[in-house]
């Protein structure tokens, strides 16, 4: 049975730092991954979804982590058909952008400026590719983006721009999973490589995407948003506070069973708690590690 690992979304979360989960003498961001290094095998890069990762910082990475240690990385926002301020582009790609536009759109650059954010978001991620740490670059899609033609024609030129990285895509709109399609998605995927994101999330809204359980690559994963309904779509909120969710055990067991059927058909099983309020994503993953022992 392939290997699971469990881990977190972001080790530099705010709340967590504040939680006390860290040791007290761990005051550094270089001390803080060491810590969190030491007690899980994987972490997911959320910074690289906000901003185009530094080749520095994460090579930095690749020196506080053990060798076996695991990063996958999530897509920059612009590359995944969410609004980007254009305050987040690289200066000399900024000056080249319309000014009138305060959140630009990945369809609102011209081709030279699109090939120069992949070629820099590869860039930023190459030494973790080249110290086979790099897991999968997830891509986290907004729920407006539904399934139509030029969706997929989306996500098969993502391989062109990555030829060499593992590709994981989590939908956020319920209609990408429904009956009638779902097989037909599975099958695209799995034609692709690219591995599909199982999730646990709030249901009941257009962004809520069943929990399917499928295998589609070599590499499984699944991530943990929690189960908070009263804030999943809130608006005015943080991220810590739409994420606010502690499971309880039994729901953790729950998904053991599925982790290991998905373990069966994979060669590598990622699950990643989002509940990233406080310290509820690293309890949560420390819980679900021992019932998979």
């Amino acid at each position: 049975m392939a290997r699971i690992k469990v881990g977190i979304s972001s080790w530099t979360e705010p709340t967590l730092v504040k939680s006390g989960w860290y040791p007290p003498g761990a005051t550094t961001a270089e001390d803080r991954l060491r810590y969190y290094a030491s007690k899980f095998p994987i972490v997911e890069v959320d910074s690289s979804f906000y901003a185009i990762p530094n080749e520095k910082t994460a090579q930095l990475w690749v020196e506080r982590t053990p060798k076996d240690f695991t990063f996958n990385a999530k897509a920059f926002a612009l590359l995944t058909q969410h609004p980007t301020p254009a305050a987040r582009l690289p200066k000399d790609l900024r000056e080249k952008v319309s000014e009138s536009k305060s959140n630009l759109y990945f369809k609102d650059l011209g081709p030279k400026e699109k090939e120069s954010v992949w070629d820099r978001f590869r860039a930023g991620l190459q030494p973790l590719q080249d110290a086979g740490k790099l897991g999968a670059i997830v891509f986290q899609f907004p729920k407006w983006f539904l399934p139509s033609p030029a969706a997929y024609r989306f996500l098969e030129d993502l391989r062109e721009w990555l030829p060499d990285a593992g590709i994981a895509i989590e939908f956020r709109q319920a209609s990408w999973m429904k009956e009638v399609r779902r097989d037909r998605v599975v099958q695209f995927l799995r034609d692709h490589r690219y591995t599909y994101v199982v999730v646990d999330e709030p249901q009941g809204f257009a962004s809520s995407v069943p929990p399917v359980v499928a295998v589609t690559a070599p590499l499984g994963m699944a991530r943990f948003h929690g189960r908070n309904r009263e804030t999943w779509e809130k608006k005015g909120i943080s991220t810590a506070e739409k994420f606010r969710y502690l499971y309880e055990p039994s729901e953790l067991k729950a998904w053991v069973p599925n982790l290991r059927n998905m373990a069966k058909g994979s060669s590598e099983v990622h699950a990643i708690f989002n509940n990233c309020y406080s310290d509820y994503a690293v309890r949560n993953a420390e819980d679900l590690a021992q019932l998979l022992r």
